[in-house]
């Protein structure tokens, strides 16, 4: 286990399915699960606090998540808020999440290896539609990059395969 991921868990108060579920998201933050877009978008994501309903995490915008330019291209903006919304929903309702309604505005550009940080919290819950709301800064002056907001409706399932939240 990642010593990053190790001193996350150690924050989290003894709640077991949260920790199964930082658990799943290293897996597919790593790209031991999961499909290829998820493992360019997250790749080398990184952690730094978990509870629940919040979740926040850092990462060097890598080349896999470049477009031509060499800005951190929107559609991987757009799949790495979704999954970290969505982890951020189950960790406070510990139910399976299907988006059905997600905005993002872009303020700004990342350049490859700029580094960000990535905020997830929800802020909204109407039984079972809940809001959660996304925010991509970059590390050194808080710049902002983009802001997401996704409702999503939750359901009865629960994670027992790797498949996407």
């Amino acid at each position: 286990m990642h010593q990053k991921l190790k001193e996350t868990l150690q924050e989290i108060e003894d709640d077991d399915i949260l920790k199964q579920l930082i658990g799943w998201f290293q897996d597919l933050i790593d790209g031991t699960i999961g499909q290829e877009l998820e493992t360019r978008a997250l790749q080398g994501l990184r952690l730094t606090h978990a509870r629940k309903g919040f979740l926040r995490s850092e990462f060097a915008v890598p080349s896999l998540a470049a477009d031509v330019d060499g800005n951190w291209h929107g559609g991987a903006i757009v799949s790495l808020m979704d999954a970290v919304g969505a982890v951020a929903v189950y960790s406070a309702f510990h139910h399976v999440v299907k988006s059905v309604d997600f905005s993002i505005s872009h303020y700004s550009t990342a350049k490859i290896q700029d580094e960000v940080v990535v905020e997830a919290k929800v802020v909204g819950n109407h039984g079972k539609i809940v809001q959660v709301m996304m925010e991509a800064r970059r590390k050194g002056n808080g710049e902002l990059i983009a802001v997401g907001k996704m409702w999503v409706a939750l359901n009865n399932f629960t994670v027992t395969t790797a498949s996407k939240l």
